[in-house]
């Protein structure tokens, strides 16, 4: 049965209140790698109670409905689901803890046409409950495999950020460790698919792979130290396209363009030469 198009675009989603605790800050950042050199302070910063710091991509964790799409009134068949692309708008630096609100939406569906597919593209706002302040901006792109031909409409699609020809300005590689996907889901997403091989192998992967908000993570930390100076207030806006899945215990090596405040980036795994994150915009501020 087609999905309904008004039901899945209005869909009411209520406002989630979500507190997090120092704790949690040093849990997501050791998910995304910081501390793999225990001498380096600069990833001590994100993980050590005295002057702790969050990192800006913690926000794509904060007031988050969870896998909402696995609802059966949504109609739609939530195995089929793929995570296309993620972007997020940083207003103000995030505190270290507190409590925030997640307020999210869906923006639009487009349909692609019967047998190929429909592109939902959603949003969600974290404020600060205490003071009323928008924090940050949440955006997600997701495919749905095989639900197109429901007379919704047929675009346009945005474009991806055009990537720049010749060779990268900047290099950055970053190793994951081999229970990278086992320490990320600690900070909510439970999918079997990163932890348990039996699931990973029914689906074509031959062990558990790294979520890719994980490795969203990583190329964060790596803008944030290549182009920012460590500086987690500078980052302002960081978009990607997920192109393949990366294996815990690969190293992800950045590859950066610089044009003014604008960056360009892609991620590959260095052990397979694979482009896993694709079409990579960061905003630089001051």
């Amino acid at each position: 049965m087609p999905i309904d198009y008004d039901k899945l675009r209005n869909w009411p989603f209520p406002d989630l209140e979500h507190s997090y605790t120092e704790r949690d800050t040093m849990l997501y950042a050791l998910g995304v790698g910081c501390g793999h050199d225990p001498l380096d302070e600069r990833d001590l910063r994100h993980v050590y109670e005295d002057g702790l710091q969050a990192l800006p991509t913690m926000a794509v964790v904060l007031g988050h409905p969870g896998f909402w799409l696995k609802a059966p009134e949504t109609g739609v068949d939530w195995r089929k689901v793929l995570h296309g692309e993620q972007g997020l708008v940083l207003h103000r630096p995030l505190p270290a803890a507190g409590t925030v609100i997640g307020r999210s939406r869906v923006t639009e569906i487009i349909d692609k046409g019967a047998g190929k597919g429909a592109l939902m593209y959603s949003e969600r706002d974290v404020v600060d409950k205490a003071s009323g302040a928008l924090l940050c901006t949440v955006t997600s792109t997701t495919f749905m495999r095989g639900e197109g031909g429901f007379g919704g409409p047929t675009g346009p699609a945005p474009a991806p950020h055009e990537m720049p020809n010749g060779d990268p300005e900047l290099v950055l590689d970053l190793p994951t460790l081999p229970q990278a996907a086992l320490i990320y889901r600690l900070s909510g997403d439970y999918n079997p698919l990163h932890a348990d091989p039996k699931i990973a192998q029914a689906v074509g992967f031959p062990r558990p792979i790294l979520h890719g908000l994980a490795t969203y993570g990583v190329a964060g930390r790596a803008i944030l130290r290549a182009c920012c100076g460590d500086d987690p207030a500078r980052l302002k806006r960081l978009d990607v396209r997920f192109s393949a899945p990366v294996y815990p215990g690969e190293t992800i090596r950045t590859e950066m363009w610089l044009d003014g405040a604008t960056v360009s980036f892609r991620c590959r795994v260095l052990e397979r030469d694979t482009v896993v994150l694709n079409n990579g915009l960061a905003v630089i501020g001051e």
